[in-house]
């Protein structure tokens, strides 16, 4: 017999879980007391949003799995905002949240016991994979098995646990042994018919390859079929690094810029590669329905009309490449990126060329939801897959800092967070999670005094700035106060880059301040400067 805590713990270790992110609550000591005899390191946050955003962090940085701990009602609820990024990103991660006691709880009844909530499971319902409850002895081992696999297997999203608060402390019945290790378990197709596929592409005159989240662990295979066709490659946020940076094939630039978006217009076969074809990178639908649109994807895009659906992940990718017959005709998109550049910011690209100079190759970069945020999403290319998050997703301002936490901590290399002044308020208290667990974390700060791209909105409509000029504190101080190292620098140019060169070299936990009383212009792949419109 096992405690209910003691199951869940071994069934983490038997996942090769490494990590968890939690926050105490009086539910849920005893996991809290389990995980402390156990393999796997529990770093306590300060709020629990914080936690699911760091095991998203955490799992996108690694595609491993990311487990949040949280307590009843509030604890819990508190994580909806940034499981519902999750889920729109499609990360897989484990939220594991206690419910009141067993033997308190009344179906269909409110009494009024603490953290009670009338149906905490259903508030998860909608940003989740799967839900799996136990209010039940005898229910604790299959819910906890069922949903460590659910979260692992491919298509994978966050999932819901939810254990009763007095099973984790009592016995209940265990059958587990121990015996071999989850993996991250993807729909496997022996053979998947790939001949419409080869027969539109062997009949295309101008092939497009548009790579999206589902094909970062596909980059070879992509890049061979690139280079077979001699085709462009235009990647989604998700898909950041999957060509290297100065790879022939590669685009470099969103589809937002008229000069890479006329590459999709012209194309009249486009080879989708695990991409739901979002409105985010596709300006609302407003790009064209392409001629010929083959998708290879575990699930169909439902966005565009889809002529070859491949019903595999894109591991289908590399048997396509051997497959259709070879070119040497390649596009040379030189004068693409020669006349995108040209119309860019000139302040924005100093900003994109100190990111470059500061940052190493092996670097994770976590940016948010402001100005910077959006450039490095469109116009930065990071040297492999995974070293680049954006939250979009849900597009949940906030994140940057607290998924750093988990990206920073996989091993994988530094890590830099890119925030705004507003978007790091949100989850400021964990620089005390940065000091007290010693994160080798830095978070760039840049403080233009308020919500950067909301009033750039309204100054665009020409009306009044309202509601977006913020009284902000002392990030410098405030950082030193949790004895964190921090700095001030003006601009986003040369002292910038050679400040965060600096703080990362470090390894230690630290935070660089930029001061931007001339506020970046948006980009063009921000919604308001978007050039195509429906």
């Amino acid at each position: 017999m096992s405690t209910g805590a003691q199951v869940i713990v071994d069934q983490l270790e038997h996942a090769g879980v490494e990590v968890c992110f939690g926050l105490p609550g009086v539910h849920n000591l005893a996991l809290w007391a389990a995980l402390r005899e156990s393999s796997i390191r529990l770093v306590g946050v300060r709020h629990e949003q914080a936690a699911a955003y760091a095991a998203d962090g955490y799992a996108r940085a690694t595609g491993k799995l990311g487990v949040a701990i949280t307590t009843t009602g509030p604890g819990a609820a508190n994580t909806l905002g940034a499981v519902g990024e999750a889920w729109a990103s499609r990360s897989p991660i484990l939220v594991i949240a206690t419910d009141i006691p067993s033997g308190l709880r009344r179906p269909g009844e409110y009494r009024g016991i603490l953290h009670e909530t009338d149906g905490q499971a259903a508030m998860f319902a909608p940003v989740v994979k799967s839900v799996h409850v136990a209010h039940a002895a005898d229910a604790v081992e299959p819910a906890v098995e069922a949903a460590v696999r659910s979260a692992v297997e491919a298509p994978t999203r966050p999932v819901y646990l939810e254990i009763a608060t007095d099973l984790l402390a009592g016995y209940v019945r265990s059958a587990y042994e121990g015996a071999g290790v989850y993996r991250n378990i993807t729909a496997y197709y022996t053979e998947p018919d790939l001949s419409a596929a080869i027969a539109a592409i062997d009949g295309a005159r101008r092939p497009l390859i548009w790579a999206g989240g589902g094909a970062r662990d596909a980059g070879n295979a992509v890049r061979a079929l690139a280079e077979r066709l001699g085709a462009p490659v235009l990647t989604t946020y998700g898909a950041a690094g999957i060509l290297p940076p100065g790879h022939p094939s590669l685009v470099g630039l969103p589809p937002h810029v008229e000069a890479a978006g006329r590459l999709w217009d012209e194309a009249d076969v486009v080879i989708a590669i695990g991409s739901d074809l979002d409105g985010v990178q596709t300006q609302n639908f407003a790009q064209p329905q392409p001629e010929t649109l083959i998708a290879i994807s575990l699930e169909a895009p439902t966005n565009y009309r889809v002529d070859v659906h491949v019903a595999a992940d894109a591991t289908a990718v590399a048997a396509l490449a051997e497959a259709v017959a070879p070119r040497d005709d390649a596009r040379d998109l030189a004068a693409v990126r020669a006349e995108a550049c040209s119309g860019l910011d000139a302040t924005a690209l100093r900003f994109l060329d100190a990111m470059r100079f500061a940052v190493p190759a092996d670097a994770n970069v976590v940016v948010d939801m402001c100005i910077p945020g959006y450039w490095m999403a469109g116009f930065y290319t990071p040297s492999g897959p995974r070293r680049l998050q954006v939250p979009l997703g849900w597009g949940t301002l906030g994140y940057a800092f607290p998924a750093a936490l988990g990206a920073a901590l996989t091993d994988t290399g530094p890590t830099v967070a890119v925030c705004g002044d507003g978007g790091f308020l949100f989850a400021c208290g964990e620089l005390a999670t940065m000091a007290q667990e010693q994160i080798p974390l830095t978070v760039v700060i840049v403080d233009d005094g308020g919500y950067g791209m909301l009033r750039y909105d309204q100054v665009r409509a020409g009306a009044e700035t309202f509601g977006v000029d913020l009284h902000t504190p002392d990030f410098e101080a405030m950082a030193a106060s949790f004895g964190v190292w921090a700095e001030t620098v003006f601009g986003l140019e040369d002292d910038f880059g050679e400040a965060l060169a600096r703080h990362v070299e470090t390894g230690q936990p630290s935070v660089l301040v930029a001061k931007t009383p001339t506020p970046l212009v948006p980009p063009p792949n921000t919604s308001p400067n978007w050039y195509r419109k429906r």
